[in-house]
């Protein structure tokens, strides 16, 4: 479920990594293009040469910037891109930077892709979004949920390839994700796969006990119980859109996890619970985790509703040469 839904062209080419502006205006032209006798063969796009006057700011460099976009599109090796400029701003330690990006093949037209870097040279404002930069433009973020994302897992005990996903129980998109969840797992079975419940309470009132529950399902379970109480509270989410159907949908859960509901309901009351809530909420609330499902691949964060298996197969593979890990396979 998207928590912020305004979403700028550009802002969602760097962080959903796919560039669908450019693939909206393919779509366009393929509508509306005049019939012709023969298909012409698309040719890859020659971008202007940039023009040095435009290089006006110390930071980032040209190499900085292409880094960074390396790091974030390295995995279709049919993109393409230039920098075109790196300007001042009037304001100290922001610069602009303007980007052309087309493909190799020639069947997306060209595009122009701007953003501003921060001082601290970790950030970027594209569009409405603030985005992790740099030349490793994910590390922070792999290092904060090595150390705090503690939900439950599956896989390997070690944390070199670790995919983190945010979901809420009663989000429609999360369900929907469940069977790419699992399909991961099974063709990435040295992977630790960890499920980190984020109740976006204020679209989902059911989202915080669900998530509560959950937390001491694993307590009392252990992992393979809170994955059986998961599957069957999305297998049933529609109860959770009332108090009574809550509290049926996630009673039934529990008791097919194997475990008393009675305790559990007792837990999930304790302050102690609570606060493990509110922390879950606190990590992707300080990764910017702005929708759920998300999926975080060593820390790299990938909206996942409604990207296709293979580009998220794809990007898990790219992520995992570029931290120099093995794949998990």
């Amino acid at each position: 479920m998207i928590r912020l839904t305004s979403r700028i062209a550009s802002a969602a080419a760097l962080i959903a990594l796919s560039l669908p502006a450019f693939q909206a205006v393919a779509q366009d032209q393929a509508q509306t293009a005049p019939e012709v006798s023969a298909p012409v063969p698309a040719e890859a796009p020659v971008f202007p040469k940039p023009d040095p006057a435009n290089f006006t700011a110390a930071t980032p460099t040209k190499d900085v910037v292409n880094a960074f976009l390396q790091a974030s599109w390295g995995y279709d090796e049919t993109r393409i891109w230039q920098v075109q400029a790196i300007l001042k701003t009037p304001v100290e330690g922001i610069s602009k930077v303007v980007v052309f990006v087309g493909d190799k093949t020639g069947k997306q037209k060209p595009s122009a892709l701007q953003f501003f870097t921060l001082a601290d040279g970790k950030h970027i404002i594209a569009g409405e979004e603030i985005v992790t930069f740099g030349e490793h433009p994910y590390a922070d973020n792999r290092a904060i949920l090595q150390k705090r994302a503690d939900g439950p897992f599956h896989g390997s005990p070690n944390k070199d390839l670790e995919l983190v996903e945010f979901a809420d129980y009663q989000c429609p998109h999360c369900k929907a994700a469940q069977p790419t969840m699992e399909k991961l797992a099974t063709d990435f079975p040295k992977a630790r796969i960890v499920f980190q419940t984020y109740p976006l309470v204020r679209i989902h009132p059911a989202a915080a006990v669900a998530a509560a529950y959950g937390a001491c399902v694993a307590k009392q379970g252990g992992s393979d119980a809170f994955f059986l109480f998961t599957s069957t509270v999305f297998d049933g989410q529609d109860g959770l859109n009332s108090p009574d159907g809550t509290t049926l949908t996630l009673n039934s859960a529990v008791t097919k996890a194997g475990l008393d509901p009675a305790k559990i309901a007792a837990c999930a009351g304790e302050p102690a619970t609570k606060a493990q809530v509110e922390a879950m909420e606190k990590l992707a609330q300080d990764l910017n985790v702005n929708e759920t499902p998300t999926l975080a691949i060593n820390g790299r964060l990938l909206p996942i509703g409604a990207m296709p298996y293979e580009t998220i197969k794809k990007i898990i593979e790219f992520q995992a040469k570029q931290d120099g890990v093995g794949d998990g396979k």
